[in-house]
């Protein structure tokens, strides 16, 4: 079968498992090619179980680099129930070093729900959601701001509008013990990886964990701590993992607002930015300033804040073109 997916693991099996899924992709090289997703599932009889997801996007580190330090430290004795860990998620992109395929140009985090038969990021996206998600109870997609952006290390989670579902959720959030949280609201329609975790009845939760196309002491010491508090939140684990110690930061929540706590380039130039990721402004405020380099004359343009808020991210390229996201605000909430 050309259109199908092959896993050599057992998801029945107490132990640990490493293996591959197997996607068809006819090559001009490599006629009987396969792309080849890592994975790890590590089982210890009946309980809660979760999935562990990096590299969604190929060029978003911390998670890619976390969790394969799990999967070589975590074994079955540490674990009740069951973990299934995919440190490259979009394994082509991963391989590329780029936020999408370099088979199909597809972003996997808008491929959702997948098709089977259809190119190689919307059959992976089709496996995922339809063959790991519905397994578990929670994900956890990791992801950070990668090449082009910088991004305060914050959590997130899509909203069911269940309120006992919810609240279960907020408290995962808390319990991960990151810097800033917030709940989202995209719908079970979206082409995202929490959608797809919603429509499997899991709870899906996500986060942005730095950003720059690389990797820094902090922002891989509070990813490492999100999944050891994660873990033992749920009862997976009894000791951590990955860290020594849990850090002591208080979670302070956001929401995200509409467009008006965007800020967007409407010309081309080069952005020099006033505030940075993790600034408290208020509306009225500069964002930075447009200079036109071609007419160096001229005044460069200024760029203000419609809204009060938190920065979250803010895009490092200085060169930008009209349409790119200059930076994003999060709304502090009470």
């Amino acid at each position: 079968m050309h259109t199908g997916a092959f896993c050599d693991i057992d998801w029945d099996a107490d132990g640990k498992h490493l293996g591959f899924i197997g996607f068809p992709y006819s090559v001009d090289r490599s006629p009987y090619y396969q792309i080849k997703m890592p994975i790890c599932r590590i089982r210890n009889g009946d309980g809660p179980s979760l999935v562990l997801m990096a590299g969604v996007h190929g060029d978003e580190y911390e998670g890619e680099l976390t969790l394969t330090k799990t999967i070589r430290l975590l074994e079955q004795r540490d674990v009740r129930g069951a973990v299934t860990i995919l440190p490259a998620t979009n394994t082509p992109a991963v391989m590329a070093a780029a936020r999408c395929s370099p088979f199909d140009s597809g972003n996997l985090n808008r491929a959702f729900p997948g098709d089977p038969a259809g190119p190689p990021t919307w059959r992976l996206a089709h496996y995922v959601e339809h063959e790991i998600f519905p397994r578990h109870d929670t994900v956890l997609d990791i992801h950070s701001g990668g090449t082009s952006m910088d991004h305060v290390v914050c959590a997130l989670v899509e909203t069911t509008h269940d309120k006992a579902r919810d609240e279960q959720a907020i408290a995962l959030l808390r319990a991960m013990h990151l810097p800033y949280a917030f709940v989202t609201d995209n719908g079970r329609d979206s082409p995202t990886s929490m959608a797809a975790a919603l429509r499997a009845g899991c709870i899906g939760l996500s986060g942005e964990f730095g950003g720059g196309a690389t990797v820094t002491p902090a922002t891989m010491a509070m990813t490492a701590g999100a999944v050891d508090n994660l873990l033992l939140a749920l009862g997976i684990t009894t000791r951590r993992i990955l860290t020594d110690a849990e850090m002591p930061i208080e979670t302070q929540l956001l929401e995200l607002g509409g467009q008006s706590f965007f800020v967007y380039a409407e010309q081309g130039g080069w952005f020099e930015p006033a505030v940075e990721a993790g600034d408290a402004v208020k509306a009225g405020d500069t964002a930075g300033w447009l200079y036109d380099i071609e007419t160096p004359l001229a005044a460069p343009q200024a760029l203000f804040f419609r809204e009060d808020g938190v920065v979250l991210s803010r895009r490092l390229h200085t060169h930008c073109q009209t349409g790119d996201c200059l930076m994003n605000l999060g709304k502090v909430l009470g």
